[in-house]
């Protein structure tokens, strides 16, 4: 409580214990070290017994001076700080530290000299040092303070981004695993502003500050994070970590980030869900515009496209150019700005390799994509909508045409064989499902069987595809549909993929009321979690258990104790006779 006051010269708790152990007149003794050590304002002797008469003990008095005379340095500081020409300033703040730093562990002065600190931009080192060796001032300083420290210790800033980063990853995939099944509000909803207002986003912002060195740190942080776990959410932070930091205006950052402008620019595609032309000529630009000699910005980009906002929306929009292509009678290799979202799409995908490689060069895109692939799922479409038109073609003009139930076996060789296929198949399922396509959803569902890497049961798609499946939930009332869907596609992998148990429990939790009776008691067994099933996966489990129970009929009461009674009806009376 008193530390640091013999530094400066005033006399303290253990003067006072001194000075009565030794003296013979106690009272004499306490009355000299009041008047030594009060307040030297000789007006202010002769009103201190007014305040005895109204029973205000002299510590109280003392106490209310001593917080007003601190509130009114803690202002001044801040004022310092302010005005004045910058040597000056610094100069004086300087000395206030020199002063005030030997009572930095008195808790009634500590917040005048963190203050102090808080408003100097170079805190002397030997003083850092004493804060950061003390884990009591190094939590009451200011982050001002704490960044100048960060800099040049790794080892403790990454001590504090550490817990920060775990929970965005795990707030992430609880919204993955979220329980409310919606199209209109899914993992995608939020636009990227609403996003970076996240409390990790705004906390890691804070810790930066203009502070070019923490930057550069917590961008190897998630470099090194994506690599050793290959979680794409690492890459989503590190875009909205730069955005965050574009919307405070932080030139300080944002001009030497070579990836800002691209990211600016692909931010406001992702809150379109939609890369337009004008915009696609922007990226292409920023994409063209890497000279040789600084091709390691392409490792960057190449993080911040495989972002799977980003994905989503180059998936979206080459889902969205196709169609536009098929009414146009244009190929895929007619199309510049389909060329430029598979670019996009490859190098984003490209991510872990190229940061993993250290070769940054652009991947090759496979030209069986654009001229085997697309133009097959091209057909796919004309299916759909030849499907459609007929449908709605008067009797005597419908042809004999059926909706195809198979699709050629270079289709699922893609879909198993390349990424960017892949990812396109998927986002086209997740369309068709989203029109109530019950058709080329069944006609797909067996191609979903091996993907590359198991993106059909990642957890992104999973999440996109059982929302979109309350679309169909009139179709879950049919034998057909279900055993397709559960029995052919889910179950098989439920049992080596638990995400994937998780998102059927997830799926029938919103749907199980449309399932046959039959169908569901045997899914109800089917999904029974195994002993060593993680506690997420049982509480889904139960939870579903306990709707079903809801649901049953409860039993009549006393419906076999209630006699039936046999009352012989009267006879009918004759017509009367005409």
């Amino acid at each position: 409580m008193f530390a640091g006051l013999q530094d400066l010269g005033v006399a303290n708790g253990e003067d006072l214990k001194e000075t009565l152990t030794n003296c013979t007149e106690p009272l004499k003794a306490i009355e000299q070290f009041q008047t030594e050590n009060g307040i030297l304002l000789p007006t202010l002797q002769s009103a201190l017994p007014f305040l005895d008469l109204h029973g205000t003990p002299r510590l109280e008095f003392h106490q209310s001076v001593f917080d007003e005379l601190r509130e009114k340095l803690l202002e001044r500081v801040s004022a310092i700080a302010s005005e004045g020409k910058v040597d000056e300033r610094y100069k004086k703040l300087e000395d206030l530290l020199e002063k005030s730093f030997p009572l930095v562990k008195a808790p009634s002065i500590q917040p005048v000299v963190m203050c102090v600190m808080k408003h100097l931009p170079k805190v002397p080192d030997k003083k850092l040092k004493l804060v950061m060796a003390d884990k009591d001032l190094y939590k009451a300083c200011a982050v001002e303070v704490k960044r100048q420290i960060w800099q040049d210790n790794q080892a403790l800033f990454g001590d504090e981004v550490s817990p920060l980063l775990k929970q965005y990853i795990l707030e992430k995939e609880n919204a993955l695993f979220s329980c409310d099944l919606s199209v209109l509000h899914n993992f995608f909803s939020p636009t990227p502003k609403m996003r970076r207002q996240g409390e990790v986003v705004q906390k890691l912002t804070q810790m930066i500050g203009k502070n070019v060195k923490l930057y550069d740190m917590v961008l190897q942080f998630l470099r090194t994070l994506f690599l050793r776990t290959r979680n794409v959410h690492y890459c989503t932070l590190r875009a909205e970590l730069l955005m965050s930091l574009h919307d405070l205006d932080i030139s300080e950052i944002c001009s030497v980030d070579p990836c800002h402008k691209f990211t600016w620019c692909l931010d406001a595609c992702i809150r379109e869900r939609f890369v337009d032309n004008k915009r696609a000529r922007e990226l292409q630009g920023f994409l063209d515009g890497v000279k040789k000699g600084q091709e390691q910005v392409l490792g960057d980009l190449s993080m911040i496209l495989c972002d799977p906002f980003a994905i989503n929306t180059l998936a979206l929009s080459t889902i969205r150019h196709l169609q536009e292509l098929i009414g146009q009678d244009m190929l895929p290799r007619e199309s510049p700005d389909l060329l430029l979202l598979l670019r996009m799409l490859t190098l984003g995908q490209g991510a872990w390799d190229m940061i993993d490689s250290q070769i940054f060069k652009e991947p090759r895109m496979e030209v069986d994509l654009i001229t085997r692939f697309l133009p097959l799922l091209m057909s796919f479409v004309v299916d759909d909508h030849t499907f459609t038109v007929d449908q709605k073609l008067p009797l005597e003009d419908k042809g004999p045409a059926t909706y195809p139930t198979t699709i050629p076996d270079l289709f699922p060789k893609f879909l198993q064989e390349h990424r960017i296929a892949c990812e396109i198949g998927l986002y086209y399922v997740l369309h068709i499902t989203k029109q109530r396509n019950k058709n080329a959803l069944l006609r797909m569902l067996p191609a979903l069987g091996e993907t590359f890497n198991d993106l059909a049961f990642s957890d992104i798609f999973l999440h996109l595809f059982t929302s979109n499946l309350t679309l169909l939930s009139d179709e879950f009332t049919q034998e057909e549909f279900c055993t397709s869907l559960f029995d052919d596609f889910f179950l098989p992998t439920c049992l080596r993929k638990e995400n994937v148990h998780r998102h059927v429990l997830r799926l029938l939790l919103h749907l199980h009321h449309k399932v046959a009776p039959a169908k569901l008691e045997s899914l109800q067994k089917a999904l029974e979690p195994p002993k060593q099933s993680g506690e997420a996966l049982k509480e889904l489990y139960n939870q579903l258990i306990e709707k079903l129970e809801l649901r049953k009929p409860s039993p009549v009461q006393g419906a076999a104790e209630t006699p039936t009674v046999d009352l012989p009806l009267p006879a009918a009376a004759p017509p009367p006779s005409l």
